[in-house]
């Protein structure tokens, strides 16, 4: 070894997880209550709401369900996102669930041929979104104490989720698509079904040993995100204690005056940009201030969704040569773009609904 070597600096991930172990040193209780913190999200909220998820995922996976919508909207996802028909099926289970769903089934697409690496990325860049369920019951009720809040959200995250799907479509222009899906006689919606049958055979399990699969498949999963969510928690809390936070602190309540939004909520987007829910609840428990200002972080914090979920995301994807850069600026600018509609769409959509009260 090059003796030389040995005072070479520390790479920059390394210096940051040695002081962050440092700090769990010096301040055991804190680290231990933020955990516990982060068990309890992952208890009360995900666990219940992914598992489902995961394990319907994996049976519709083995059913030929994704053949089936891959053959029926084959003609519509590919000139409007670029994307085969399959994307369809990763599209309704991606919005009808939460935000690792998009991810796992891509990847399994990949894995399998189905779509192109840029194909793939494109796929999981607009169809990682929070689930109708969190947004409503956790976000709109719980932390924002009004129902009414979910439409305004939901026009928000899921319009700008779809608006990043048509930019998305620009990206990797060059590189080579999926060949369509081949014609055969009959309608259309009788070749998707022949396509689903087609594939159940292929796959050949009986239900049980498909069943007792997906359980241990998608409770893996779900210890994964687990532990990303008790360690970003962690992390966040240790870099508080360190007095990191505050410097970031200012920074960003220096961009929330320049645009104009109350400095005050700088707290909720920097929980925000770790986990979702911490910092969707500090938007919605925010007091002294218009509501189209707190709808509009809890709108970016939901959009850009936290690194805890950019890990979960990773994880999830690192079997395949999907990247994580163009996720990471497809996640920054769908953020943007919900907080955006909120800021403009709130008096519109009062005038013609006339239940939003800004």
């Amino acid at each position: 070894m090059n003796p030389t070597m040995l005072f070479r600096p520390l790479p920059l991930l390394t210096a940051i997880l040695f002081a962050v172990l440092t700090m769990i040193l010096l301040h055991p209780a804190q680290g231990t209550a933020a955990a516990l913190r982060g068990i309890a999200i992952w208890w009360d909220v995900l666990f219940p709401s992914l598992l489902p998820f995961f394990v319907l995922s994996e049976l519709m996976l083995g059913f030929g369900i994704v053949h089936f919508f891959g053959t029926l909207l084959d003609p519509i996802m590919r000139p409007l996102f670029r994307v085969p028909g399959i994307g369809g099926f990763v599209m309704a289970m991606g919005f009808a669930s939460s935000y690792p769903v998009g991810a796992r089934l891509t990847s399994k697409l990949r894995e399998e041929g189905l779509v192109t690496r840029e194909e793939g990325e494109r796929l999981v860049a607009f169809t990682t979104t929070s689930d109708p369920i969190f947004l409503i019951g956790a976000v709109s009720i719980g932390f924002y104490h009004d129902v009414k809040m979910a439409a305004v959200l939901a026009v928000a995250h899921y319009g700008a989720a779809i608006l990043i799907g048509l930019l998305m479509r620009f990206h990797g222009r060059k590189a080579a698509m999926t060949p369509p899906v081949k014609r055969r006689k009959g309608s259309i919606l009788k070749q998707a079904f022949q396509a689903m049958h087609e594939a159940r055979l292929l796959d050949g399990r009986p239900f049980g040993t498909m069943l007792e699969e997906a359980i241990r498949v998608s409770v893996r999963m779900i210890f994964v995100v687990g532990g990303l969510v008790v360690f970003f928690s962690v992390i966040l809390e240790m870099m508080t204690l360190g007095g990191l936070m505050e410097f970031v602190r200012r920074g960003i309540g220096g961009l929330l005056q320049m645009a104009m939004i109350p400095s005050s909520l700088s707290d909720a987007i920097i929980n925000g940009l770790f986990e979702v829910t911490l910092g969707a609840k500090l938007a919605g428990e925010a007091s002294g201030m218009p509501l189209v200002f707190k709808a509009a972080v809890g709108a970016f914090v939901l959009s850009w969704s936290g690194l805890s979920v950019h890990a979960q995301i990773v994880s999830l994807l690192h079997t395949t040569d999907i990247r994580y850069g163009p996720f990471l600026a497809a996640r920054l600018l769908h953020g943007l773009l919900a907080a955006v509609l909120v800021l403009l769409g709130g008096n519109f959509m009062y005038r013609s609904f006339l239940f939003l009260h800004f």
